[in-house]
């Protein structure tokens, strides 16, 4: 197919590059324009000026941003991806964003004749190179039918959530999930290591039982060693909790754990590691006397 991608960050860059391997003809954006030059050199796409000249003729328009300010600008700015498209054309965010700027650009696009899924993403940025990243979409069930194929290109699992929206929120539960996983892996492995413990050999025992997870497996090593300087940044979770907070406050959720745990993030970036990995709430207890 005929596809864009706007937004090669860390993780649109090897996701661009998945579209292009498969065959799809590929037309990248980036707010910084070498990034955009450097990936269609490496990938043999194109690359514009804008997002609106980049959305010129496509079928889908994939994205992948920062927030809900950087959302709406690349669709509805200036010089936005939706000046650019046809009718008919499908429109595919994969910034985790909130349910209500998807609900809102969902409806300006339909108004425009144009189709719209959000469609967050999990499994990071090893998830995102290897083709093996979660997808969870909200949107009509024909867009979904006609960008599946292309987003399995870089998705070991691609599922509809619901209406536009449901991808956000179920992104939402994700991150909630992880942040009270990686806090309890954080306690349990500083415990141990304070107890006399070999770290990576209570990793190899436990991870065989019930307390195994994706976290301990591919972060308990390197958080037993005090690093952090990868993977997926602490500033970019901490707006995701702040995304999920607000709309727990609008569902009536409760989400003590998950509110402690924004704090210790907190407390990370006030030790200068904003960049680190989400896995740095180790390093809080490590600090510890």
């Amino acid at each position: 197919m005929k596809v864009a991608f706007l937004g090669l960050g860390v993780m649109g860059y090897p996701m661009a590059g998945h579209l292009a391997a498969k065959g799809h003809e590929v037309t990248v954006y980036n707010r910084t324009g070498a990034k955009a030059e450097k990936w269609a050199g490496e990938h043999g796409g194109s690359h514009s000026a804008t997002p609106a000249e980049a959305a010129k003729g496509q079928e889908i328009v994939f994205a992948c941003v920062g927030d809900d300010p950087d959302l709406r600008e690349v669709i509805a700015g200036e010089h936005g991806a939706m000046h650019g498209m046809d009718k008919g054309a499908i429109f595919v965010d994969h910034t985790t964003a909130s349910a209500d700027v998807a609900r809102e650009m969902g409806d300006l696009l339909a108004g425009q004749g144009m189709g719209f899924l959000d469609a967050p993403v999990s499994g990071g940025q090893a998830g995102a190179e290897n083709g093996q990243l979660t997808v969870m979409v909200g949107g009509a069930q024909g867009h979904f039918d006609t960008a599946k194929p292309v987003m399995d290109c870089y998705g070991k699992a691609v599922t509809l959530m619901g209406d536009v929206g449901s991808g956000q929120l179920c992104k939402m539960a994700n991150q909630i999930c992880i942040a009270g996983l990686v806090q309890g892996l954080a306690e349990g492995l500083n415990f141990a290591q304070r107890a006399g413990l070999d770290g990576d050999q209570v990793i190899d025992v436990i991870s065989k039982g019930a307390a195994g997870s994706w976290q301990m497996m591919n972060r308990g090593g390197t958080m037993c060693q005090d690093k952090y300087d990868f993977g997926f940044a602490v500033d970019w979770m901490r707006k995701d909790l702040r995304i999920a907070m607000t709309e727990a406050k609008e569902n009536g959720s409760l989400l003590p754990v998950t509110a402690l745990v924004d704090q210790f993030y907190a407390e990370i970036q006030r030790l200068g590691g904003n960049r680190w990995d989400t896995s740095s709430l180790m390093h809080r207890l490590k600090r510890t006397p």
